[in-house]
């Protein structure tokens, strides 16, 4: 049965994230193509998610700032056969219906029905592009076939003291929907769980007819033309919408993050150097995939003088060379060098950055191709990285891509 449904499945992933937020990381790249852990960008992880659940139908959707996420998806996700009814498509906005580029998540879906309508799917997964997580798709599949769904939407417990930032379900005690508001300042809880309230992943299954009805008349009314603020509220009351729980579903390997601002991308890469991490890059079983670069192995430089190249609670790439530098509670990407008496601590460090001797870095994100100078120091000292570098309000210098000092 699941065989069949997942056939019969099309899955978008909405990949147009300006990523205001994130600046300047998102200066030259969308949201969705943002490195992350090192080797990956974060729309690796739903189009990962994609492939170990058997959808082999999927459309990325993309639009601000698409030049690196097209080559990288063209890149390391070229692996299906369209005549064998497997394909990965990049779609940017083609004006078919309007001028307008997408205006909300459901007139990015909208402007892209013919797709739909050359397919003829039985069922639409919609997914968001900027999520770093793990999740079987096709149980989410079966609860929505099982349930007559809809629309089955994905949501995560959530203390309700922290879930004004997101969007926040009410559900009956069968998880069915009865209630929907985005960002509310007093968050309904789930029933029986005291101060726990589910939060909307941005993860939907429809009935592809029922969605296909619900665009139709939401192009037809005022409003934000976004699945959250005016398709949802618009259609609990009346249709069958419930609510999946993604944790009770995924059990040990739950993991979620919103990667939404700068704080947020910043921990989410450190969870990964803990000593237990939440995120396991390590799973066989469930492996995120991505596009590896020919690098040598990563490489640290120890010797009997002063150099002593050492590594503690760290992702070290390939290509990576610690030349009797420290590094401790950081990442540190593909060809990265590191020279002698240089002091990395709690730091990310994107691809083909150089860092000088006696260079102290703490608590930044340096982007790519920067090379820092003989006896730099980033973190230090707030009031001259300010005047020169953009600050996260949690004390995070982030050095945008090709800075030069």
């Amino acid at each position: 049965m699941m065989d069949e449904a997942l056939k019969k499945t099309l899955t978008f992933i909405l990949a147009g994230g300006q990523g205001e937020r994130l600046h300047p990381l998102t200066r030259d790249r969308s949201k969705p193509a943002v490195p992350f852990g090192g080797i990956y960008r974060i729309i690796d992880f739903p189009l990962s998610n994609c492939l170990n659940s058997d959808l082999e139908k999927i459309i990325v959707l993309t639009q601000y700032k698409s030049l690196s996420l097209d080559r990288h998806v063209k890149t390391a996700w070229n692996m299906f056969q369209r005549d064998l009814g497997g394909f990965i498509d990049v779609a940017p906005p083609q004006q078919r219906i309007n001028a307008d580029w997408y205006r909300g998540t459901a007139d990015a879906i909208f402007q892209n029905i013919y797709i739909i309508e050359m397919e003829k799917p039985e069922y639409v997964l919609i997914l968001s592009g900027d999520h770093v997580y793990k999740m079987d798709y096709r149980k989410m599949l079966r609860y929505h076939i099982e349930s007559d769904a809809d629309l089955t939407i994905a949501a995560i417990e959530t203390p309700a003291s922290e879930a004004s930032r997101f969007g926040v379900l009410e559900v009956d005690q069968h998880n069915r929907v009865i209630g929907f508001q985005e960002k509310p300042s007093n968050p309904g809880t789930i029933p029986g769980k005291e101060g726990m309230s589910f939060i909307s992943m941005g993860i939907y299954a429809f009935k592809t007819d029922r969605l296909v009805k619900y665009l139709s008349d939401d192009h037809r009314l005022e409003g934000t033309n976004d699945f959250g603020k005016d398709i949802i509220p618009r259609i609990y009351g009346t249709d069958r919408v419930f609510t999946y729980d993604y944790v009770a579903a995924e059990g040990d390997r739950a993991y979620w993050k919103d990667i939404g601002t700068i704080s947020s991308y910043f921990d989410s890469n450190m969870d990964l150097v803990s000593v237990t991490p939440e995120l396991n890059l390590y799973d066989r079983k469930w492996p995120i995939r991505t596009f590896m670069e020919q690098w040598p192995p990563g490489k640290m430089i120890f010797d009997e003088g002063e150099r002593r190249g050492v590594a503690l609670n760290s992702l070290i790439s390939n290509g990576a060379i610690v030349s009797g530098g420290r590094v401790s509670g950081s990442i540190i990407s593909p060809g990265v060098k590191i020279n002698s008496f240089s002091e990395i601590r709690n730091s990310i460090i994107f691809h083909r950055v150089t860092i000088g001797r006696r260079t102290k870095i703490r608590n930044a994100i340096i982007d790519k191709y920067v090379n820092i100078p003989e006896g730099e120091e980033i973190g230090f000292d707030f009031e001259r990285d300010s005047q020169r570098f953009t600050i996260s309000p949690e004390g995070i210098v982030v050095i945008p891509k090709d800075f030069v000092f």
